[in-house]
């Protein structure tokens, strides 16, 4: 259905008033019932934050010589980052739209670096499995072939496999803090040691962690060490608009010093509006995502920052202590930091139900596969929901084990189904057919429901259940 431009202009109330109903079918996030996608953490900070984004609403870092008010925000953002992460003086950085442009400046720098330093006309990464989807992307954008490092039992990066894929045509190494299926932090320093003696850069992906781990460090709890104070570790990506609670579009990239960050920078000298450099993917860069993510920082500094971290990590304990006190559930891997995920260990028992009864629950929850399971981001604002999701979370499995047959419908099935259909490229055409035809001119609706960061298959089915659909017919036909 086409909507033509309106031939005259509407009163300013009625647009937001229109505004305000398009929300009614979105996700309850201010009610603690999303765990993704979404860090909130009540209207007070939001207004706070609306207010600092307003400010610089109309200003464009893309020349960090005309707007020096930005030029500075960003600066004090990328030396309070480079504080957290145990960053020398030397750390260096861009705030960037988020943890997707962040990722792929990194493969696009370290790509840049090894054909310029190594002469490497066949650049490739080694990343884990569980590397976010993001990095992926970076692969197919700036055609740096993947090398996939398998997983060991406890859901780490197999290091013994890691070094057999280092050739001469590695120009970087991923680890993750923590890694976003599950919630693991890989073996940086490991990571770290081995990156030195092959002379390669290491790039941290914190973007889920960066503005949390720190301060639960700072508030007592151990951890693994995963930052700057990793010798190898060259590079880190950390989202402010995710526990920095700034507002949406505002991550940072820092490399260890300059000489890292300016295979990054774009120039082009011969063009006929003059000379142009840019220091990340985006051309205009928002003014207000700065602003914001500069009054985050400021308002909560360090001490407000170990507060969050504290209701967040009392929850995340809380929370899985209760699924483990659940018989036939258990947690995926060691989860350390804000976000678990955690599967059925009763072949009876099948966990896509489960979320199908938290969905019916009003809870959005996703799902992860390979293994299945179901996935939580937690944050300071689900403390007050704790004892809410166990209660529903019980009750659920009850309901799957007092019936089988809802194992066998829903997104269960669609799940279930998911994981046998054999032809994975088969199913990714499928859904990129799929997904392009809501693009298509006046578009229709989407008609994918909730999903995570992940994308499409974080929550209930929508178009994952056409795609199967889809391979059920086409089965039967041929078998027919």
């Amino acid at each position: 259905m086409h909507h033509p431009m309106p031939e005259r202009g509407a009163p300013r109330d009625e647009i937001l008033a229109s505004l305000e109903a398009f929300k009614e079918r979105d996700p309850r996030y201010k009610e603690g019932r999303v765990w993704s996608l979404v860090y909130y953490l009540d209207e007070e900070h939001q207004g706070f934050l609306k207010d600092a984004y307003h400010l610089f609403s109309s200003e464009n870092g893309l020349n960090p010589g005309a707007f020096k008010s930005l030029k500075k925000l960003e600066t004090e953002i990328i030396s309070a980052t480079a504080d957290i992460l145990h960053g020398s003086d030397e750390v260096c950085g861009v705030v960037t739209s988020g943890g997707t442009e962040s990722c792929l400046m990194a493969v696009k720098t370290y790509r840049d670096m090894a054909r310029q330093q190594r002469g490497v006309k066949k650049p490739e990464m080694v990343i884990p499995e569980t590397a976010h989807v993001a990095w992926f992307k970076a692969s197919e954008y700036f055609n740096v072939k993947i090398r996939l490092v398998p997983l060991t039992r406890d859901f780490t990066p197999d290091l013994k496999k890691l070094r057999r894929m280092i050739n001469r045509n590695t120009v970087m190494i991923l680890g993750s803090a923590p890694e976003y299926p599950h919630g693991t932090i890989d073996p940086i320093a490991e990571m770290g040691e081995i990156a030195r003696r092959k002379k390669i850069p290491l790039h941290v992906d914190a973007c889920v962690g960066g503005f949390i781990l720190p301060f639960m460090e700072m508030n007592g709890e151990s951890l693994p060490p995963w930052d700057y104070r990793v010798p190898g570790v060259t590079s880190i990506s950390a989202d402010i608009h995710k526990y920095g609670y700034a507002a949406k579009g505002a991550s940072t990239i820092t490399y260890r010093n300059l000489d890292y960050l300016r295979y990054q920078m774009f120039v082009y000298e011969d063009w006929p509006g003059g000379v142009f450099a840019s220091s990340a993917l985006l051309g205009t860069r928002p003014g207000g995502g700065y602003a914001a993510a500069w009054g985050a920082l400021q308002y909560f500094g360090k001490e407000g920052y170990r507060k969050l971290a504290a209701d967040t990590l009392e929850a995340v304990n809380r929370l899985k202590a209760g699924v483990q006190a659940i018989p036939g559930l258990a947690l995926i891997g060691e989860p350390r930091g804000p976000l678990f995920s955690y599967r059925s260990t009763d072949p009876e028992l099948n966990i896509y139900a489960v979320g199908d009864q938290m969905d019916a629950r009003g809870w959005q929850v996703n799902r992860n596969q390979s293994p299945p399971g179901l996935h939580a981001m937690v944050t300071a604002q689900h403390l007050a929901v704790v004892e809410d999701y166990l209660a529903d979370l019980a009750a659920a499995v009850a309901a799957v084990r007092a019936d089988p047959e809802l194992a066998k419908q829903g997104g269960a099935a669609t799940y279930g189904m998911m994981a046998h259909v054999p032809l994975r490229g088969m199913v990714k055409k499928k859904i990129l057919e799929m997904y392009a035809e809501q693009y298509r001119a006046g578009g229709a609706e989407l008609d994918i429901a909730a999903g995570s960061e992940e994308g499409i298959g974080g929550g209930k089915p929508g178009l994952l259940d056409r795609v199967v659909h889809w391979y059920v017919e086409r089965q039967s036909r041929r078998q027919g």
